[in-house]
């Protein structure tokens, strides 16, 4: 019964996060390096927002300007991640149902929500790449049992 099921279950746990002071630059680079799509930000242990690839494409600098490549490349280092990055994301707790994860990431258009403990502190990832995986272990599950 995938009403049973919880985040806890399928979440990603530990997080790769980023501090708010962090350049996007550095943020980028870490997405790259540990294929991911987004990332927690988090100062002193509490969640402060969220950084998305798309967040960082947008701060990216246009084909179309006169700026050298350096100079590019300089003001993209000084730009950090609180500026750019979504302040009081979503979040879910883990012992919530999947299902109540997907449908807040269908309702919102998002598709990842970071899991936090009680007390607002970050305890892991849910993404919707995790519940497609839930979903065809369920089936495949089902194959073998029926």
């Amino acid at each position: 019964m995938l009403e049973n099921v919880t985040v806890r279950e399928w979440m990603t746990s530990p997080v790769l996060t980023i501090s708010p002071t962090a350049s996007i630059s550095n943020a980028h680079q870490m997405m790259k390096e540990n294929g991911v799509r987004r990332l927690p930000v988090v100062d002193h242990d509490r969640l402060v927002g969220i950084i998305t690839i798309g967040d960082v494409r947008e701060a990216s600098p246009s084909d179309a300007t006169t700026l050298s490549i350096w100079e590019l490349n300089y003001l993209w280092a000084q730009l950090t991640v609180e500026k750019i990055m979504t302040r009081h994301p979503y979040t879910i707790e883990a012992d919530n149902s999947i299902l109540d994860a997907a449908q807040i990431m269908l309702d919102k258009k998002i598709s990842g929500l970071p899991v936090v403990d009680e007390d607002g502190k970050l305890i892991g990832m849910i993404t919707e790449s995790d519940v497609f995986r839930m979903l065809i272990k369920q089936r495949q599950a089902e194959r073998v049992s029926g």
